[in-house]
């Protein structure tokens, strides 16, 4: 592990309108009125959903009113920019690790739209080195906070430079007044807003990340996704991705430990994106865990929804706080994984 990059520090951020879901399911009750005959029933998906509060950028009578993908998307670069510096000034912070020393930034965002890429923003915020590599990466949705991960541990064990990772989402702009179909009453039950940043360093204190892991699966591009339509990005997910999670999980897993000659039973670590109450259910049941095995997960989901791509971040900060590290010698395999658009799972393989 001598050579395997650190993560030094993660921080998080959220917006400042903290909304319970009891009024987040008040307003799907009135959004969706005329559209389903069953709503009531529909409605339990707020109730079923393990969240008990969410943040998003903007009050909800913003929501209320059709808004136009352009100024969606100005609401978008403005929250995306604020909580990405907060949290990417907090890492930085917490590792003391200074800007100047960086060698990249990897950004992750999948629900606006930028040129520049947002992470040129934040390098003069943030006052970057004006030479260091910029990685921005879009379109990986749920998967994009492992996938950072994995590419700035890349990065990181390349350039034997700290990398900074900042990944925003602000998955309530992309409400389509529109679309009234279940998987836009089911996105309203799940989604919000948040940023994360960690610092990977290639020596020092933290965990060991001991390589990533990607697996796309064939002709699934409407599993999960965006439709672009004239008013914005509009939602696309199908129901059949707990199924998919207990089809495909044990085998993505089980060639990720493998390729580290590390078997599921030395399993210690498991840090996963809460997609949502099902999702984290097949996880369960296909890697067979331990019953507290995905807490910290289950919890990022109760208080903050699913944010897309920075969300597993969310649970590694909580794993990280209440995780204390194994002596050197005997350091504890895990693994850190998202799926998203594709359809796809990104991670890594971890020892702490």
């Amino acid at each position: 592990m001598s050579d395997a990059p650190r993560i030094r520090a993660v921080a998080t951020a959220v917006p400042p309108h903290r909304l319970p879901q009891s009024e987040l399911r008040d307003f799907a009750s009135r959004f969706f009125a005329r559209d389903f005959p069953a709503l009531p029933r529909l409605l339990r998906v707020f109730d079923n959903a393990g969240i008990a509060e969410r943040q998003l950028a903007r009050p909800v009578p913003w929501y209320e009113t059709p808004r136009s993908f352009p100024d969606k998307n100005a609401v978008y670069v403005e929250q995306a920019l604020a909580l990405s510096e907060r949290a990417a000034a907090q890492a930085l912070a917490r590792a003391n690790v200074p800007a100047a020393s960086l060698g990249a930034i990897v950004f992750v965002s999948s629900t606006g739209v930028a040129t520049p890429s947002l992470d040129s923003v934040l390098v003069q915020r943030l006052d970057l080195p004006r030479g260091i590599a910029r990685v921005p990466l879009w379109g990986l949705g749920c998967a994009g906070g492992a996938a950072g991960v994995a590419r700035a541990a890349t990065l990181c064990r390349g350039l034997r430079r700290p990398v900074l990772l900042v990944s925003v989402e602000i998955c309530s702009v992309t409400l389509v007044h529109e679309d009234r179909s279940k998987s836009n009453l089911v996105a309203t039950a799940l989604f919000g807003d948040g940023a994360a940043a960690a610092v990977l360093t290639p020596d020092g204190e933290g965990p060991a990340v001991l390589g990533g892991f990607s697996h796309l699966l064939d002709d699934t591009a409407d599993v999960m996704g965006w439709t672009l339509r004239e008013t914005g990005l509009q939602v696309r997910f199908a129901r059949s991705i707990p199924a998919i999670v207990r089809a495909h999980a044990p085998q993505v897993v089980d060639a990720a430990l493998h390729a580290h000659g590390i078997d599921r039973e030395q399993l210690a670590h498991v840090v996963m994106h809460p997609g949502g109450a099902k999702v984290l259910a097949a996880y369960e049941q296909a890697l067979g865990l331990a019953p507290d095995a995905l807490d910290h997960a289950r919890a990022v989901l109760r208080d903050h929804g699913n944010m897309s791509s920075p969300t597993v971040l969310f649970v590694l900060e909580r794993w990280l706080r209440s995780t204390p590290p194994s002596p050197s010698h005997k350091a504890e395999p895990g693994v850190l994984m998202g799926l998203g658009p594709g359809f796809c799972a990104e991670g890594v393989v971890l020892r702490w």
